[in-house]
Parts: C-alpha cells; sequence; structure tokens
C-alpha cells in the first residue's frame, strides 16, 4: 500500500508543478482563480495520500478544513469576478 501511495503523490506532486505553472502563465483573473482552487485540491489530496502512507488518522479535521476554505475561496473569488467587469 505504502508504494502505491508513493507512485500517487509523484503522479500529483508532478499534476502540482503543471498547476503551478498554469497560474503563473495565466492570462485572465479567472484562470487564476481556477489553478489556485486546482493547487488547493492537489494539496488536499497530497496529504490525504501523506495520511494513508502512515496509516494516521489525526489529521482528517484538517484536511476538510482546508478544502472546506478552499471552496468557500473558490466560490468568492468567482463572485468578485462576475461582478467586475475590469477581471474578466
Amino acid at each position: 500500500m505504502i508504494a502505491v501511495a508513493n507512485i500517487a503523490l509523484a503522479l500529483v506532486s508532478l499534476a502540482a508543478l503543471l498547476v503551478v505553472g498554469r497560474l503563473a502563465a495565466g492570462p485572465g483573473a479567472l484562470d487564476r482563480v481556477v489553478a489556485l482552487d486546482a493547487l488547493v485540491t492537489l494539496i488536499v489530496v497530497g496529504a490525504v495520500l501523506g495520511t494513508l502512507a502512515r496509516s494516521d488518522t489525526t489529521t482528517g479535521y484538517v484536511l476538510v478544513v482546508l478544502a472546506l476554505l478552499g471552496f468557500v475561496g473558490s466560490i468568492a473569488s468567482s463572485r468578485l469576478i462576475e461582478r467586475r467587469e475590469d477581471m474578466r
């Protein structure tokens, strides 16, 4: 199980590098918001994989809070972009 978690963690790390590249190159604010949301999701997935590899369940609540904060942040950012014409 640990080998599978390590392979998955390597793939998630590669995806995070690609998302950071998209975050830096995104031409618009909406592209950056989507990239940040994807990055938060990848961070949560990486933390879950690390928790599974260690067989540790103490970080579960922290991961749920981080996922909820990412969701609320993406909703707030999209509403801000929707209201402002210059950010589209």
